[in-house]
């Protein structure tokens, strides 16, 4: 059976904003994020594109994937993710493109098929483009051309871009993902850090449709993984109270930005919240070391994962940093 030690650990990292903080310390904490779990031995850093979100500053995911490759110097930094229907395949393959051509062997490129956004937000950001989810098996496939080898004849290219190759992968909390990951070859993350309810059935269609590719050879399986962790159980349990407090804002369509801890929840969520939120951290690791260790090989027998992705919404960024560092600690 596997154990944390035989497989990959990375980070996802959202760049929180604090109530008493702004974007600008939420970037420069994510850098200081990052520079840490490369000392740490991360495997990757990833960052997630949001936006119409006052709680989260990762919303030019390319723009800032290039000041964390600039600040660091082996650590594989990408988009966890991208969202495609957002975007020309062709600006996404000149803008990783470059990153990968200033930062080469290092760039990761994430891809999701939902908005990330409300449908005022998505207007917003495509104006007249009509792309939509549905379109992302054909957005997709011209993406892999502009980062594939320039074909004879080929009228639009990615400059840079063309030959880069790019490491994609796919990402889903649900199983349309899955399958188009299978089908692909493609490597595959599931979100199971906010969405966890289909997590093995997802997994089970990637695997069972998985075709090798030029890329794989045989699947590969990243999970998303919410990490709280702390010198003893009672003081994870205390600080998992922030990360409680903005997604019941999220549900409740209140401000995102970061609430310190408190002592209880209790007075601050009505039943069917808590068991909302419950349901939204149904894969969250809370806890001290030993405990953290037990949900982690829990989680890696019952899903034979590859790789695991941590995020970890704490308060306090010291806080934050320590995370992790129980987390390391464990290998």
């Amino acid at each position: 059976m596997k154990t944390i030690s035989d497989i990959k650990i990375s980070v996802l990292d959202l760049a929180p904003i604090r109530a008493d903080g702004g974007p600008e310390q939420a970037l420069r904490n994510s850098l200081a994020l990052a520079q840490h779990a490369e000392k740490l031995g991360f495997t990757r850093f990833w960052v997630a594109e949001h936006h119409n979100m006052d709680g989260i500053a990762s919303s030019a995911t390319s723009v800032l994937i290039g000041y964390l490759a600039a600040g660091t110097s082996s650590i594989r930094l990408g988009a966890g993710g991208v969202m495609l229907p957002n975007h020309a395949p062709l600006v996404i393959a000149e803008q990783f493109g470059t990153l990968a051509t200033l930062y080469p062997g290092r760039i990761d490129l994430g891809l999701g098929r939902a908005p990330g956004a409300d449908q005022y937000t998505a207007h917003a950001l495509r104006r007249e483009r009509s792309g939509s989810a549905d379109d992302f098996p054909e957005d997709l496939t011209e993406l892999q051309t502009y980062l594939g080898p320039l074909q004879r004849n080929q009228r639009v290219i990615a400059m840079p871009g063309a030959g880069t190759q790019v490491p994609i992968w796919l990402l889903g909390s649900s199983l349309f993902s899955a399958q188009l990951a299978g089908q692909r070859g493609l490597p595959y993350a599931f979100a199971s850090h906010f969405a966890p309810r289909m997590m093995h059935e997802a997994i089970r269609v990637y695997r069972n449709h998985f075709k090798p590719s030029a890329v794989l050879d045989k699947p590969y399986v990243m999970l998303g993984v919410p990490l709280l962790a702390a010198d003893t159980d009672e003081q994870a349990q205390y600080l998992a109270t922030s990360a409680y407090q903005r997604i019941l804002a999220l549900l409740r369509g209140q401000s995102l930005v970061q609430k310190p801890p408190v002592q209880s929840m209790e007075g601050l969520w009505l039943p069917h919240e808590r068991q909302a939120v419950g349901e939204f951290f149904g894969l969250a690791m809370v806890g001290g070391p030993e405990t953290i260790r037990s949900h982690v090989n829990q989680l890696l027998e019952q899903t034979d994962a590859d790789e695991l992705i941590f995020t970890s919404d704490m308060y306090d960024f010291v806080d934050r940093l320590h995370s992790y560092e129980v987390l390391a600690g464990l290998r």
